[in-house]
């Protein structure tokens, strides 16, 4: 995997960094996209500088997991990820090919699942959701 720079003057936390993967949609596609998004933040860290705390590291990988199985599970076909370092944040967008727009449920302990979203929420600085003209896109947003 290849990080892009928007701007090869910029190093360490004003770095400009993006990397996409389209995912098949298939078993092994969660893994996948948690292991590229730990190879992007990795190659950020070593190659660009720009510092990335563990937790950043962590929580990232588990904005990718929910984001992409929620997409695997609600939405037919592939899945787009696309991460992105500006100015101190790591961003994470996942497109899938459904328009409807996700509703976190209200906090209940004694549900099993569908808790996903509603994590994403509380551990992001910035959650959005846009319709495209095919499907969604969701944008989470976490310092590093």
């Amino acid at each position: 995997m290849g990080v892009g720079t928007d701007d090869k003057s910029r190093a360490g936390q004003g770095a400009r960094l993006r990397a996409s993967r389209a995912l098949a949609g298939d078993d092994g596609c969660i893994a996948e996209a948690r292991h590229f998004a730990t190879s992007f933040l990795d190659q950020a860290r070593t190659g660009h500088e720009v510092s990335v705390s563990a937790r950043a590291q962590d929580l990232t990988q588990l904005v990718v997991s929910e984001l992409v199985t929620n997409a695997l599970k609600y939405a037919p076909g592939p899945v787009l990820m696309d991460l992105r370092i500006d100015d101190g944040t790591v961003e994470v967008a996942v497109w899938d090919s459904d328009p409807t727009v996700p509703a976190a449920r209200e906090s209940d302990p004694g549900r099993i699942g569908q808790h996903g979203l509603e994590i994403v929420m509380r551990i992001t600085d910035h959650l959005s959701v846009q319709r495209e003209s095919v499907g969604k896109r969701i944008t989470a947003r976490l310092p590093l």
